[in-house]
């Protein structure tokens, strides 16, 4: 496999991502309120009256509120793994791709980073705002900085890529199913219910996200499913397929 070839398809891939107005407002929008929002309900919580919460509270929160970037990363990258595939059959813009001297592993590759490393900029950017926020608005009560820490970094630099590419690999297979991009990425969304119910079990403090231990094993899924999806990506990724069965 030639990466620079991937590269290339990727390359592609961004000019087209930066010409859609509401694709970029879906990878940047989202992030930026949660990063604002959050912290925002932490203030209100900390300055409500009768004491507000207490640092044990925080302390539990904060680790939930940062879990939920890995729900961004299974929603974000649905837009444009949709539209880069799903839109461009749609286009007929696809077919012109599958002709070129590019195997099969490289064009999913290459939509594949391009799918990823915008939604990943764009959550990393609004982590570390958040984060900020939250140190600020949470200092007084906790009596130090409560970020950074193991806990948003195992949550930020290795389950939000698991997340960002089990949801390019899923959208892989719906794509192959649909020819509406709007349908495609209502389904390709369905991948992230498990990790929202796991955000609400960390809220109500039913599975503990301030747990390293926890979020490993967490992380060992992601990884166990992200192998499972990328085989039968790869299965379902093939250009006689693609040209004569995706409809």
């Amino acid at each position: 496999m030639r990466l620079s070839k991937s590269w290339i398809v990727a390359a592609k891939d961004f000019k087209v991502f930066l010409k859609k107005k509401n694709i970029i407002y879906s990878i940047f929008i989202l992030p930026l309120i949660i990063s604002f929002v959050f912290p925002i309900i932490i203030k209100y919580l900390v300055q409500k009256g009768g004491g507000g919460a207490s640092a044990t509270e925080l302390t539990i929160l904060l680790p939930s509120f940062t879990f939920f970037y890995l729900v961004l990363a299974g929603v974000i990258p649905t837009t444009l793994a949709s539209y880069s595939l799903v839109g461009e059959k749609v286009e007929k813009s696809l077919e012109p791709l599958l002709a070129t001297p590019t195997t099969d592993g490289e064009i999913l590759l290459g939509k594949g980073i391009s799918a990823i490393l915008p939604p990943m900029a764009a959550i990393l950017g609004g982590a570390t705002i958040f984060m900020g926020l939250m140190d600020l608005v949470t200092y007084d009560k906790l009596g130090y900085a409560f970020f950074p820490n193991w806990n948003a970094a195992i949550i930020l630099f290795l389950m939000v890529p698991l997340a960002a590419v089990m949801s390019v690999e899923w959208n892989v297979i719906v794509s192959s199913r649909v020819s509406d991009v709007r349908l495609a990425q209502q389904i390709g969304i369905l991948i992230v219910l498990p990790l929202g119910l796991i955000y609400v079990g960390g809220e109500l403090n039913l599975v503990p996200l301030g747990d390293i231990s926890n979020l490993l094993i967490i992380a060992g899924i992601l990884l166990l499913v992200d192998v499972l999806l990328l085989y039968v990506a790869r299965a379902t990724f093939r250009r006689d397929e693609i040209l004569t069965k995706w409809k």
